[in-house]
C-alpha cells in the first residue's frame, strides 16, 4: 500500500479556503489535520474537532518530546501541528491535508520536502477587500490591515508548488482535485499501478 499524501493547504484570511476545504472533504477521502493550540475555545468550537485545545504545561511537555511536526507561538499562545495528526493517516494509505499559515508551512515544506504544496490567492486584492466588508465582522481599519497582511503573504506563494485562484469555487475545487490526480500519477508513486501491470503479463 502506498503511503497518504501531506498536503500543505495556505490562503490569506477571505480568500475562501474554509469553504473550498469543506466541498473538497464532501468529494473525497482526505483526513484535514486539527492543530493543537493553549488558547480557550471561542463559542461554538469543540475540541477535538475545531482544535485540541490543551494546557501551555501539556502543549510544553510535547514540545519536550517531539510530538510536533511544527509549532508557534502567537498572540501569548502556542499553536502546532502534531505528527499523530499526519503520521497514523498517512501510513494508512490516506491523504492529510495541512491548513496552515504561511511560516508555518515554511518550517512543514523544509522538513517534508515530499510534501504538496498548495497556495489559495483571489482574483484581486480588490476583490478580496470586497469579500471582507461583505462578511460584515470587521471595521474597515481592521479590514485594510487584512488586506496589507494578505498581500504580503500572497507574495509567499511561489514559494508553494501550486497556485488555485479561487475565484469560482467549483472551479477551484476541480483545480484542486487536479492537481491530485496529477501527483497520483508521478513515476515515483506509481509502485503499485507499474507492479500490478507487469504481473498481469
Amino acid at each position: 500500500m502506498n503511503k497518504g499524501m501531506l498536503i500543505v493547504f495556505s490562503a490569506p484570511s477571505g480568500c475562501g479556503k474554509g469553504t473550498m476545504l469543506a466541498e473538497i472533504l464532501k468529494c473525497g477521502n482526505y483526513h484535514c489535520s486539527i492543530s493543537a493550540t493553549t488558547r480557550d475555545p471561542r463559542e461554538n468550537e469543540v475540541d477535538g474537532v475545531n482544535y485540541y485545545f490543551i494546557s501551555d504545561e501539556e502543549f510544553e511537555r510535547k514540545i519536550s518530546e517531539n510530538a510536533f511536526l511544527e509549532y508557534a507561538g502567537y498572540c501569548k499562545h502556542y499553536y502546532g501541528t502534531l505528527l499523530s495528526e499526519v503520521d497514523d493517516y498517512l501510513e494508512k494509505g490516506i491523504d492529510v491535508i495541512l491548513e496552515i499559515e504561511v511560516k508555518g508551512a515554511m518550517k512543514v515544506m523544509e522538513k517534508r520536502p515530499e510534501a504538496v504544496s498548495i497556495f489559495v490567492v483571489p482574483p484581486s486584492i480588490k476583490e478580496l477587500r470586497r469579500r471582507l466588508k461583505k462578511r460584515g465582522t470587521e471595521s474597515d481599519e481592521v479590514i485594510e490591515e487584512r488586506v496589507a497582511e494578505a498581500a504580503g503573504e500572497i507574495s509567499s506563494a511561489e514559494k508553494y508548488d501550486y497556485v488555485i485562484v479561487n475565484d469560482a469555487l467549483e472551479d477551484a475545487v476541480n483545480d484542486f482535485f487536479a492537481i491530485m490526480r496529477a501527483e497520483k500519477l508521478k513515476s515515483e508513486l506509481s509502485g503499485d499501478i507499474i507492479n500490478e501491470v507487469l504481473k498481469n503479463a
